[in-house]
């Protein structure tokens, strides 16, 4: 079984589990005050394996695993043996890195709570665009037809337009920083992603 079928499963069952037993969903859940008085740092990682409903599980997880397994297959080449190792660190790493910004935001707000995988989602997606950013996005069964890397700064501005506006329950945050930790941290282990992002993206023509 891959590493990206192995995190969908347990996503998907803490995500459950944590439907079923209010007392898992509020001491996993991100509240980042009590990050902040209690010091229960580990709510910056497992927020990310809980979900609100089945739409936001799905929509997650079904994006995941159309870019996840393509990643997994680039570290296997990159990292051989140890790609494993990389891909959990690299997802783990992804969900820890965009809570931070919503932490320091909501450090002071007891009543502010964020869930989701959006911030390694996007770290997956924006990282597979970077090696394939010809390729149109496809999201949730839906070809969107617009090449990658054209999606990505659209994606990357509306995050930024709405995160700024604060409106709905939607942690624009965690998409934005998720996804530029993806950008980085392919370019910093493997530099020769970008000069071939730039050839690849100057042979794109529209018609």
């Amino acid at each position: 079984m891959s590493i990206t079928i192995i995190i969908i499963v347990i996503t998907v069952l803490v995500s459950v589990m944590a439907w079923r037993d209010y007392s898992l969903m509020d001491r996993f859940i991100m509240n980042p005050y009590r990050v902040a008085s209690r010091g229960e740092y580990y709510r910056l990682v497992t927020s990310g394996f809980l979900h609100a409903d089945w739409g936001h599980l799905l929509f997650n997880m079904i994006s995941f695993y159309f870019f996840g397994g393509f990643i997994e297959q680039v570290f296997y080449y990159l990292f051989a043996g140890s790609g494993p190792v990389y891909l959990v660190g690299f997802y783990l790493a992804a969900i820890l890195v965009s809570d931070i910004p919503t932490f320091l935001k909501h450090r002071n707000d007891p009543g502010y709570n964020s869930l989701g995988a959006s911030g390694g989602v996007s770290a997956i997606i924006f990282a597979a665009i970077l090696f394939r950013p010809l390729t149109p996005i496809t999201l949730f069964f839906i070809p969107i037809g617009i090449p990658g890397f054209i999606f990505g700064p659209l994606y990357l501005a509306y995050s930024y337009y709405e995160s700024r506006r604060g409106a709905g329950n939607i942690n624009h945050d965690a998409h934005f920083y998720g996804a530029l930790f993806g950008i980085l941290f392919m370019i910093i282990v493997y530099p020769q992603v970008l000069p071939d992002f730039i050839e690849q993206v100057s042979s794109w023509r529209l018609f």
